[in-house]
């Protein structure tokens, strides 16, 4: 794991708590996930909120020279995720999330809470 791995999903965290994302949760998925290190999940209460969530990561993250390399589900606003290489994000929609329960999916991953 690099520096820079290390250090994106506490900025994606901070951007997603900006705009009042609740149950954020940083999962580290290196070493059992071949395609990122680490995953930062959260909900929030309405479509509305989920982009404003994922704008916000997306602005803050530009600010500090990353930048997305793919962003899916922003149309219907109920789960989006932003694909930054070495982390990855995915803002929910609570009953979503729920359904989808990435947490159980990845459940070998050490969880780290995050509080905004």
């Amino acid at each position: 794991m690099t520096k820079i791995s290390s250090y994106l999903p506490e900025l994606v965290a901070e951007a997603a708590s900006d705009k009042k994302a609740r149950d954020i949760l940083i999962l580290d998925v290196d070493g059992i996930s071949s395609v990122t290190d680490f995953f930062i999940i959260c909900s929030a209460n309405s479509s509305i909120q989920v982009k404003a969530i994922a704008d916000n990561i997306e602005e803050k993250l530009a600010k500090h020279g990353f930048h997305s390399l793919s962003r899916e589900g922003y149309r219907e606003g109920r789960w989006i995720l932003l694909d930054y290489g070495a982390c990855v994000a995915h803002i929910f929609i609570e009953e979503d999330r729920v359904f989808y329960n990435l947490e159980q999916l990845w459940g070998d991953a050490e969880v780290h809470s995050f509080k905004g």
